[in-house]
């Protein structure tokens, strides 16, 4: 039977270590996955829930973006998306009486961990100006709270509205369409922590910020370069795929300052031979330096144009721009400071290159280890540059891949989630509706921040998330927060977010991802968008955790009518009664929704359109696929500092904090640990098991401090060291961002050890 939450924080000031493992999934796997359902959600409840995970009758996993294939395993999910599952699906309840007996004082004291392990909350709840508790709200007086605080204000650009990866297609256009109707394209949403800076390269580059691979092409492919990325822990069922490319002759190559377990051998849980042996995945490890994966691609390019043969010329020629350009600043790479930038060695380069000329079907992936750097957007453009040179875009087996962490993010982004919107896209949408969308461009999420702070920002609507929890800059983010109006979170459970609020605050609880959604026209579904562009439905199977719960699309609907009034013509209502109306509109605004109802209703959902993939047209300026030649940048760490990488344990997804445990890297009972290599350490004077600060370095002269970590020996990239997010997120500057895209460079904070 299900368990009851933790009463108090367990204690994590003495984690305790071991060697690392060399081999993901397997029988820990499924044994760990068994608990944690067990533990939320009771034995049969787990075995109902699981069994329609990613199933073309079931509900799509609120974990990460990973696609499935046409064929479904009877178990489609991994150990992490079972744990994400589980804590939707839990028994355990937060109502109005917890509140009543946890201030926000007492809230605020509280860690992630223990606040995410209380369950579902299944009331709206208020804080008022002034009080020291939520307290249970009707939703009728939730939506005229926030209608006084937004029709209060001098401009509708004083509103922001944040929008989480998790959330539907239909939610997503609904919230999009009733802020533009207000008056703001303050869109605010995760994907500008993530991969902004890949849709940034790739809409110079190839005319679509997207991934222009299928899973069918990974199965295809002759060469798969996965650069920092973390599959075994972030992306789980992506080993199932890359094993399956092994089998069909597929070379990997990993690109990462960290070894990761999942990169090293996969013990595939589906079958007996994978659990016993596993599939070794790596080829070639090039355990490169944080930040150095620019210098990296542009001598491989460089090695590319000067070997005889080894460029598309044909492609070049008909489908390219730029190529001159690019074979300049390519000759000018150097070998002895792209090992400098690297850390690695001429033979290990030497043979990567030879794995690259041998290939004739190369897919690259990437995720956060690339997007989240000052100089992130040219890398990936670097990335793209080696594609281009061999014609590896636009055939099967070949592409870009950037790995997308939430399960709808990118289908966010197609609904119109977005600061910067085309003009293209906002001309459709007034069309459609009557409206006049405004055309200044909106704030990001590290622009809301420091609009909150200067006090041009005065009311953040979250449509899921943890704002306070994936932001920078932990201290500013807080203080900026505290001096909004209102702040509104739409969420199933509990966060940090929750205990930093705006004058007043209020709590929206919504349906999840397994719960069962009906309407006054009954049983509704939703959908989403994969990591490479599959639509499909998305149907829970849960009665949901308390009937005062309204969907997402509901609380945006009933919001709407509420702020903007009878003057609006757009039908909310409908919207609510029926989710097909709202599909119906989305077929004539987004292109490649065409007959959306119908296409979504196949089991199988449907492939939106790429162009670069599909046709080899590239809806650039140019109109051409463009090659570019950004100088090469790499961090300068000065003497006796180090540079920190924020990442994910292996008992958490994003925010969400599942346990207190690493399992692969060997880290157990906490999360307060700063991984750095042994000589490093040795240099520094940090022996194992000690106690340091972490105080990051920044040009501001703000001294930033993450207090009490224990340091952790591990095989890291020398120079380098690792350590926990949303714990090590105070270490990052505000204005420590990537260019063109503005993602915080969580990636790249040079830091300094100081006695604990």
């Amino acid at each position: 039977m299900a368990t009851k939450p933790p009463t108090g924080d367990p204690v994590q000031d003495a984690p305790q270590v071991t060697p690392p493992k060399h081999a993901a999934a397997g029988l820990p796997a499924i044994g760990h996955t068994l608990r944690i359902a067990q533990q939320q959600m009771g034995l049969a409840r787990t075995a109902r829930t699981l069994l329609k995970v990613n199933q073309k009758d079931g509900f799509d996993c609120p974990g990460c973006a990973w696609p499935e294939g046409d064929k479904r395993h009877t178990a489609e999910f991994c150990e992490n998306g079972a744990k994400a599952v589980a804590e939707e699906a839990t028994l355990r309840r937060v109502t109005p009486e917890f509140f009543a007996a946890h201030p926000l004082a007492d809230l605020a004291t509280r860690s992630g961990y223990w606040l995410g392990q209380q369950g579902r909350i299944t009331r709206p709840m208020y804080l008022p100006e002034g009080g020291d508790r939520y307290e249970a709200v009707s939703w009728e007086r939730a939506f005229a709270i926030i209608a006084e605080e937004l029709t209060a204000l001098d401009s509708p650009d004083e509103a922001l509205f944040y929008t989480s990866g998790r959330t539907s297609n239909e939610a997503a256009f609904l919230f999009q369409l009733f802020a533009r109707e207000f008056g703001t394209n303050n869109l605010p949403d995760c994907s500008n922590m993530c991969h902004e800076s890949s849709g940034s390269a790739l809409t110079e580059t190839i005319g679509i910020g997207k991934g222009s691979v299928s899973l069918e092409d990974l199965h295809q492919a002759e060469l798969i370069i996965v650069a920092g990325q973390n599959p075994g822990t972030n992306h789980p069922r992506m080993l199932s795929a890359l094993e399956q490319a092994k089998a069909a002759g597929a070379k990997i190559i990993s690109v990462n300052p960290l070894p990761e377990a999942g990169m090293e051998r996969f013990k595939n849980p589906q079958t007996p031979l994978g659990m016993l042996k596993g599939t070794a995945l790596n080829d070639l490890f090039l355990q490169i330096r944080i930040g150095g994966d620019q210098a990296l691609f542009r001598l491989l390019n460089k090695l590319v144009i000067e070997t005889e043969g080894a460029t598309d010329e044909a492609f070049i020629r008909e489908h390219t721009h730029g190529y001159e350009d690019l074979a300049a600043a390519a000759k000018e790479a150097d070998w002895d400071e792209t090992l400098t930038a690297t850390g690695l060695t001429r033979p290990e380069i030497e043979r990567a290159l030879a794995m690259i000329l041998a290939s004739k079907r190369t897919i690259v992936c990437w995720a956060m280890g690339l997007t989240q750097h000052k100089h992130a957007v040219a890398t990936i453009r670097e990335v793209v540059n080696l594609l281009l040179l061999r014609g590896d875009i636009g055939r099967p087996g070949a592409g870009v891949c950037p790995v997308r962490g939430h399960s709808n993010v990118q289908g966010d982004r197609t609904m119109g989630i977005f600061e910067r919107p085309a003009p293209a896209f906002l001309d459709a949408l007034d069309k459609e509706f009557g409206i006049t969308s405004p055309r200044g461009h909106g704030y990001d999420v590290v622009r809301s921040i420091q609009a909150m702070r200067d006090g041009k920002a005065k009311v953040l609507f979250a449509m899921g998330g943890n704002f306070v929890g994936a932001t920078p800059d932990t201290d500013v983010t807080e203080a900026a927060i505290r001096r909004t109006a209102l702040t509104v979170h739409v969420s199933t459970k509990l966060n940090r977010s929750h205990a930093v609020t705006g004058r007043r605050a209020l709590i929206l609880p919504t349906l999840g991802r397994t719960d069962k959604d009906v309407q006054a026209t009954g049983r509704q579904f939703v959908t989403v968008e994969d990591s490479m562009g599959m639509v499909h439905a998305s149907r829970g199977n849960l009665a949901p955790a308390s009937p005062h719960l309204l969907s997402e699309p509901a609380i945006v609907a009933r919001m709407a009518r509420a702020v903007l009034g009878p003057a609006s013509a757009t039908p909310w209502e409908e919207f609510e009664r029926d989710y097909a109306t709202v599909r119906d509109r989305i077929s004539r605004v987004v292109p490649g929704f065409e007959d959306f109802n119908a296409r979504a209703a196949r089991p199988e959902g449907f492939r939106l359109p790429h162009a670069p993939r599909d046709e080899r047209r590239f809806p650039t300026r140019t109109g051409k696929a463009n090659f570019t030649a950004a100088p090469v940048e790499y961090p300068r760490v000065p003497q006796g500092r180090l540079l920190l990488q924020t990442l994910r344990s292996h008992d958490q997804y994003n925010t969400t904090i599942y346990g207190l445990d690493d399992r692969y890297r060997g880290i157990t009972g906490g999360r307060r640990v700063v991984m750095v290599n042994p000589a490093d350490a040795a240099e520094l004077g940090l022996a194992d098991g000690s106690y340091t600060d972490l105080v990051s370095e920044w040009k501001d002269g703000v001294e930033r401090r993450a207090p009490g970590f224990r340091v952790v020996h591990y095989p890291t990239a020398r120079g380098c060291a690792a350590a926990y997010y949303p714990e090590t997120n105070v270490l990052v500057p505000l204005d420590s961002t990537a260019d063109t895209s503005n993602t915080p460079a969580s990636k790249s904070v040079v830091v300094r050890f100081e006695p604990a």
